[in-house]
């Protein structure tokens, strides 16, 4: 399968090495990405990965990634920074998520620590921003535990706006 850009990160997991890659959404990978999906529970939590892929398409700072584990897709996720937002821009982890199969095994964290790196690689130490349901409690504990913080802002969905100070 060729992919255009390649992240890759290793990662020491139960005593094995495993390969964490990122990955550009391009047209080898698309109809792979729309085969991901959340837990039942979940589905008001996210866009599906066909509705982030037409948004991407229409509002061009998002940066869609395949998210993948030894070269076997797990995930999804998108990104971007946005120069008219606030008075210098945000920086924006907009959608991560875990397909269904794939969860409770850490994917996750590991895939959030590697997406602030990448976006700190890319965009350099600024804050990074997400959005979230205060109900979603799972990803509420998962963001606080990487040092996200609330910061009494909704996004226009509704959801809690947290920030992460990188530094500068």
């Amino acid at each position: 399968m060729a992919l255009n850009r390649l992240d890759t990160y290793r990662e020491e997991r139960d005593g094995m090495v495993v390969d964490i890659g990122i990955h550009d959404v391009t047209v080898h990978n698309y109809r792979e990405m729309l085969s991901l999906h959340v837990a039942p529970a979940q589905l008001h939590f996210i866009e599906t990965p066909k509705q982030c892929l037409r948004d991407a398409a229409i509002w061009k700072e998002y940066r869609p990634v395949g998210l993948y584990v030894d070269r076997q897709l797990v995930g999804f996720a998108m990104y971007g920074y946005f120069p008219d937002e606030a008075v210098n821009g945000r920086l924006w982890i907009d959608r991560i998520l875990i397909d269904e199969s794939h969860q409770g095994k850490g994917f996750g964290r590991l895939f959030m620590r590697a997406l602030i790196e990448k976006l700190e690689d890319e965009y350099g130490r600024q804050p990074i921003y997400l959005s979230v349901y205060q109900e979603n409690e799972g990803a509420v504990h998962l963001y606080e535990r990487l040092g996200f913080q609330f910061i009494n802002e909704l996004d226009i969905n509704g959801e809690q706006i947290m920030r992460l100070e990188t530094g500068r």
